[in-house]
């Protein structure tokens, strides 16, 4: 059983792992437990039950609760504030009742006074050693309440203030930057304000004690399956307590819960290994390419993006004319990007008008669409759905479809405005709009765009509390985008937001790849997918090669590109004969090595971060095959080569390594130092792309 109820204590157990709490005895709900499975539920501690600490720390401030209210003389991070129609912001939450329902648990806890009633979900998600945790609330009274938070989980650690957080930071065109920081005493607060998860930080943590490393050592991991405004608090009290709370961002939050209603908080997802960084990778990577990804299964193919070679300049001839080149390539999906719709001469028009412009397209894109299936080639398309430029028809038509403040005058960003999607109307647009392209046109791929973050979150037209935008906003997202979904489940839907501004679990549900970044510099490039990788698959990763870096090596950029799932964005017909020819080759390579990147476990050999090597290897499930790519970025004339030990081989199986001698065990090569010629001759951004194979014998 993944759920038992024993000695007063709630026991959730994974294949490897296990996680514990329960009532204590002043009947708060109280965590125990985190950490490897132990053999008998005996094993378990029960739940603590501190004694005061002098006159200013009572047993509530000590206690170290699954979801603690703003109430009493707590001083620590609350999971739940709430103020009543009376104007009281105190809420007690306290145990009433459980069920458990195979994999999931629910416990019901009910404020003494006020009719709120709050349900803890936990689902045991055994086969990949995860707990996802949320939370319901319900207003079981007559006059309505105000939610001023309602975080998703708070997980706690073992008792200790000697933790170390793992998070990612960056900026457009520069993120995932991996930052490893020992936390201080107090709370350590990151979050997003931009009505997405943005490119600043990620709604994704790891907690150490300070040495683990990729190979080894234990990691409690976890993340927010959200695509909006969240936080993450990380707090260290003085009673060596340290806990990470989660959720729904409370900055400039409120969420009127009329009487009957329900509040659901996302979902979020934890684990723990001893694996260190790089099984945490894996099991998160397992997990998002099993049990999250719409197309668990498709091998994505090599695709090419016109935008570099033709920004707004779209039309059959400029397009027909790189798909040849681009199928000359092997590349076997094409897909236009900006420019294609309804008055897009430039950035500041066109946006909303989501049909194929009779200029630019007369007959609209049936013809294009079949000149490139005859190349042999499937076909994508590019839109921008949350957006709106003020000169386009929908926004004539519907000035009030956006966000804005009426007192204000809107500020533009990329020339354009939000749609307000929290909306019903502009719902029902958008999904009649795509749903109107996608029955009409053959698009098998599609990418969903979103260039801008909010201001002036104004709703003037609310039915309720206007701060409900932030949340209404994401759950109209996720309807529009699961509705036509459903309608075309063919259709293979990629998520960009200038890059990294919206990377999440909730961004993977709905679509199978990320742009990850509007920098496609290869150098920067290895860094950036490094701590991507801390998160989610190879396979849900684009990478492209472009022209940005021109002086970086033709084979240096691709294999960079490798690492994710190939795809060409460069002006190709400025390409000589002979980089198409080295194009073709590489193209060709990549397609054999594929189902490793795209399926196989990651290992991390060298980091990317200011490293002037850095090598990754993917290998397959069974073991029998793998590959390896390295690359040296920028060293000093007299630095050393580079040295490497493989790793995820069978120790007692033989394998050839491509380009070293010999035949040797798994053991070996994951014990020997290999050398690589990224030296002398080579120079500055040299690489090289080595199989691994099992020999029977």
């Amino acid at each position: 059983m993944p759920i038992s109820l024993h000695n007063s204590l709630f026991i959730l157990e994974t294949d490897r792992t296990a996680y514990a709490f329960g009532l204590n005895q002043a009947g708060l709900l109280a965590h125990s437990y985190w950490g490897e499975r132990l053999p008998f539920l005996d094993d378990y501690p029960v739940p603590p039950n501190p004694g005061a600490w002098g006159p200013f720390n009572n047993p509530s401030q000590l206690t170290p609760e699954e979801y603690p209210g703003y109430e009493d003389m707590k001083y620590v991070e609350p999971c739940l504030k709430v103020t009543q129609a009376d104007g009281v912001r105190d809420i007690s939450p306290r145990f009433e009742g459980c069920e458990i329902d195979g994999d999931t648990l629910r416990i019901t806890l009910r404020d003494g006074v006020y009719p709120l009633r709050v349900t803890l979900h936990y689902r045991v998600i055994a086969a990949y050693d995860l707990i996802e945790r949320w939370a319901t609330l319900t207003n079981d009274g007559a006059v309505p309440m105000t939610i001023e938070r309602a975080f998703s989980a708070q997980w706690h650690l073992p008792t200790g203030d000697h933790y170390r957080l793992t998070h990612l930071h960056g900026r457009w065109f520069d993120e995932m930057h991996i930052e490893r920081t020992a936390l201080a005493h107090g709370v350590t607060v990151l979050e997003s304000r931009r009505l997405t998860s943005s490119h600043h930080h990620h709604p994704w943590f790891a907690l150490d004690d300070g040495r683990a490393d990729e190979e080894q050592g234990a990691v409690w991991f976890g993340l927010l399956d959200w695509s909006g405004n969240w936080k993450l608090a990380a707090e260290v009290t003085d009673f060596a307590s340290t806990r990470v709370s989660i959720g729904v961002n409370d900055w400039d939050f409120a969420w009127r819960l009329g009487a009957g209603e329900v509040f659901t908080t996302p979902r979020s997802l934890a684990g723990f290994t001893r694996g260190g960084f790089g099984a945490a990778s894996r099991t998160m990577h397992d997990y998002v390419r099993e049990q999250v990804l719409p197309h668990p299964r498709v091998v994505h193919p090599v695709y090419y993006n016109s935008w570099e070679a033709t920004l707004f300049d779209v039309n059959f001839e400029s397009q027909a004319r790189l798909a040849r080149l681009a199928a000359q390539l092997g590349a076997e999906m094409f897909m236009i990007d900006d420019g294609w719709y309804k008055g897009r001469f430039s950035q500041s028009s066109g946006l909303g008008d989501w049909m194929p412009d009779p200029h630019k397209f007369p007959d609209g894109l049936e013809r294009l669409i079949a000149y490139v299936r005859e190349l042999g080639m499937e076909f994508g398309l590019w839109f921008e759905p949350e957006m709106v430029n003020p000169d386009s028809d929908l926004y004539r038509a519907h000035p009030e479809w956006v966000i804005r403040y009426p007192t204000r005058e809107p500020r533009l960003g990329r020339d354009a405005l939000h749609l307000n999607l929290a909306r019903a109307d502009v719902q029902a647009y958008l999904i009649d709009a795509l749903d109107h392209m996608l029955s009409r046109y053959d698009i098998r791929y599609a990418n969903w765009d979103m260039n801008r973050n909010v201001s002036e979150p104004g709703w003037q037209d609310a039915p309720g509390e206007p701060r409900e935008l932030w949340i209404r906003y994401v759950d109209g997202l996720y309807h529009v985008w699961d509705s036509i979904r459903r309608k075309h489940p063919q259709v293979i839907w990629q998520s960009c937001s200038g890059g990294g501004g919206r990377i999440d679990l909730g961004m993977l549900r709905m679509s199978d790849l990320i742009w990850i970044s509007d920098n496609s510099g290869a150098p920067d490039r290895l860094g950036i997918q490094a701590g991507y990788s801390l998160m989610f698959p190879a396979t849900t990763m684009q990478a492209w090669v472009t022209d940005q870096q021109r002086d970086v090596p033709f084979r240096f950029r691709f294999h960079a590109a490798m690492c994710g799932m190939l795809g060409v964005g460069a002006d190709i017909t400025r390409w000589s004969a002979a980089e198409m020819e080295e194009a073709r080759d590489l193209i060709a390579e990549y397609k054999t090595i594929r189902p490793l990147v795209q399926f196989g476990d990651l290992y991390r050999l060298r980091p990317a971060d200011q490293q002037g090597f850095t090598a990754v290897q993917y290998m397959s499930k069974d073991q029998r095959e793998g590959v390896l790519l390295a690359f040296r970025t920028f060293v000093g004339q007299h630095e050393p080569s580079l040295t490497l030990r493989l790793r995820g081989l069978i120790p007692g199986a033989l394998y050839r390594v491509e380009g070293c001698d010999g035949v040797r065990s798994g053991a070996a090569w994951m014990n020997l130092d290999l050398q690589f010629g990224l030296y002398g001759g080579l120079g500055n951004y040299s690489s090289t792309l080595r199989r691994i194979t099992m020999i029977d014998s």
